[in-house]
């Protein structure tokens, strides 16, 4: 076993400040308002209720909108793998089939919410997001909650990531930007809100294309780049009916269409292959409250169709909805204890097959100063899964707080439970006519999961922070895909882990230069003692920011190291580089270099990677 430390490189980035005030409405909490400088301090990812971010005892991770335009990358999945123990794996070029790992987890045990929606897809093998089509366009605040702690959003949800858009806060206001780059790469974007006394809204939109590059290695002739296009359109609006209730819409639509390598036609394997997707996602909402709760009740619905063409003719094509009902609460019971509760109903389909599920669930969660600076929670979850019955889950955490002269130093712990039915695409493959034995065999059950972890943060009053937090999780009897003889999925009966250690530092060397960076050992192994596929051992990331309000300057590197698929893979570090300048209050100009060095590395055996890639930009705020 190898330990590399990370080499330091220095890169250059800006982002212009967003000009929409962040706001949210997915947490109701029986709080007082908080002002914008206090609302960075808050998170809701914990247990959908903002809560001080140093109360909160499980592993919460935030990024601004200033970072991800900062670090610029086009796919949200390149901006969270600079995060502390998020790994990410694509079969190719943008919009390719990508793989965003939390501690090592597979990414269909990781729920995103856009605005509330939780925007799964049931037509895929697994219940999951399709990380390869949400870019980073437009996105004002990110929340990321690791481990298996996902109590109050699902007993399958072993990590969650929350994504906000903004909320229109006076005269309109917005940003356009547009960058061109290597493969003749081109995003726009734009987005505007505002708000009057009653009604507050924000649209955006944004474009990106591309020519792509050769997804596999195994292609020695008729290599052809993949291209990708994607087109994404958002609304949100709120209505402020009285003192007591608002009422919320959202919709999102994501069109695009993409090319990939190796698939079957008339004559054997092609490269002709193309796909399009589509996903359209709609929620309304109502928050009421009152001086000691809070009530929101939430409709939500996603559509989602994909269409695979293989050499000009339709060669396979499925639709799918995910429908949500869900009732969220929050009373402050006295001034130390706050209880959280809910109830929500799922069904997902598979409109193409007429092939359905439904799921119930109810929760409730207990949060306490037990005494000065101890924070407890104890959380307890049932579920009804039409298909495999019962389970219940629980979660209990605390962290207790030292002042340490100015500084602080919080030692906290969580434990969680939780379980995932076979998707409605995982039972129909293995009774379907492509599976043979000895998938075609096994009777699927549900996977079940637990994890503890144990961390130390110490904050330091300058705003520097340091942590280290080790973890452990384990899944029972977890399903895979035959890879071996093709022949559909099977369960691993028996335990798999996942276990490592976090350590994350943010430094702020002075009022213009800042340091993040984070590295993560994660000992992963199947139930037959072997290391876990596209899991690396080592990983990590170190970035370094300059900001003087004329130039905002940042330097990324990213590691990873002693991964397998099937075979060894390569070590290796990318360095990405990027700059903006203010030309004036409104105007900015950007550069940025993806993989500097233009290192030549895999995440997934036999496909390739980005070479050196450079942009440039401009952006205009009004």
């Amino acid at each position: 076993m190898q330990h590399r430390p990370l080499a330091i490189a220095i890169s250059f980035a800006l982002a212009a400040s967003p000009t929409i005030a962040q706001t949210t409405d997915t947490a109701p909490t029986s709080q007082a308002n908080q002002t914008d400088s206090n609302l960075e301090r808050m998170v809701v990812v914990s247990s959908r209720v903002a809560m001080p971010i140093r109360e909160v005892a499980t592993s919460v991770s935030v990024m601004t909108r200033d970072e991800i335009e900062t670090r610029g990358y086009a796919n949200l999945a390149d901006v969270l793998r600079t995060q502390p123990s998020i790994t990410v794996t694509s079969n190719g070029s943008a919009g390719s089939t990508t793989s965003l790992r939390i501690r090592g987890e597979e990414g269909y045990r990781t729920q995103v919410r856009i605005d509330g929606v939780e925007v799964s897809d049931p037509t895929g093998t697994q219940v999951g997001p399709n990380f390869g089509q949400i870019q980073s366009s437009n996105i004002n605040r990110v929340e990321i909650l690791r481990g298996s702690q996902g109590l109050v959003y699902g007993a399958d949800a072993g990590g969650v990531i929350n994504i906000e858009t903004a909320n229109g806060v006076g005269a309109p206001s917005g940003q356009l930007s547009a960058e061109y780059g290597r493969y003749n790469a081109t995003n726009l974007a734009a987005d505007v809100g505002g708000s009057t006394d009653k009604f507050d809204y924000y649209l955006a939109a944004s474009d990106f294309s591309t020519d792509g590059f050769n997804s596999r290695v195994t292609t020695l002739e008729n290599q052809d780049d993949d291209g990708y296009d994607n087109t994404t359109l958002h609304t949100r609006l709120g209505y402020q009916v009285n003192e007591q209730m608002k009422l919320n819409f959202v919709a999102r639509n994501t069109n695009a269409e993409g090319e990939y390598d190796s698939c079957f036609g008339a004559a054997g394997s092609t490269n002709d292959c193309e796909n399009e997707f589509d996903q359209t996602d709609l929620r309304v909402s109502a928050n009421y409250s009152t001086n000691t709760s809070e009530h929101q009740f939430s409709l939500a619905k996603s559509f989602i169709e994909r269409e695979f063409i293989t050499e000009g003719l339709s060669s396979f094509d499925t639709k799918g909805t995910v429908e949500r009902a869900e009732y969220l609460g929050s009373t402050e019971l006295n001034q130390n204890a706050n209880l959280v509760y809910g109830i929500d109903w799922k069904q997902e389909k598979i409109t193409s097959d007429d092939d359905s599920r439904t799921q119930r669930g109810y929760y409730l969660e207990y949060q306490s100063e037990v005494i000065s600076n101890l924070f407890v929670t104890a959380g307890v979850r049932h579920d009804d899964n039409e298909d495999f019955g019962e389970h219940t889950s629980y979660r209990l955490s605390s962290a207790y707080i030292w002042a340490v002269g100015n500084n602080e130093l919080k030692l906290r712990g969580a434990y969680g439970t939780g379980f995932r039915a076979p998707s409605l695409s995982e039972i129909a493959y293995n009774t379907g006519p492509f599976s043979s034995a000895p998938a075609s065999e096994v009777d699927l059950k549900e996977e079940t999961t637990k994890g503890y972890e144990v961390g130390l943060t110490y904050t330091l009053a300058s705003g520097s922070k340091f942590e280290a937090t080790y973890f452990d999780q384990k899944i029972e009897d977890s399903i895979y895909f035959d890879l071996a003889a093709f022949s559909g999925y099977l369960q691993d009966l028996g335990e798999s882990t996942s276990e490592g250690i976090e350590l994350i530092a943010d430094i702020a060397i002075t009022d213009t230069i800042g340091v993040s960076a984070n590295y993560t050992y994660n000992d992963t192994e199947d139930t037959a003692g072997d290391q876990r596929r596209r899991r690396p051992r080592n990983s990590g990331s170190i970035s370094v920011f300059y900001d003087n309000n004329t130039w905002k300057l940042a330097a990324s590197l990213r590691s990873s190291h002693d991964s397998v698929d099937g075979v060894e893979l390569k070590g290796y570090e990318v360095v990405d580089v990027s700059a903006r300048y203010s030309v004036n209050k409104n105007l900015s100009l950007s550069a940025r270099l993806e993989n500097a060095f233009d290192a030549n590395y895999q995440d997934i055996a036999t496909y390739n990677t980005s070479g050196a890639a450079g942009y440039i930009g401009a952006q205009y705020q009004f």
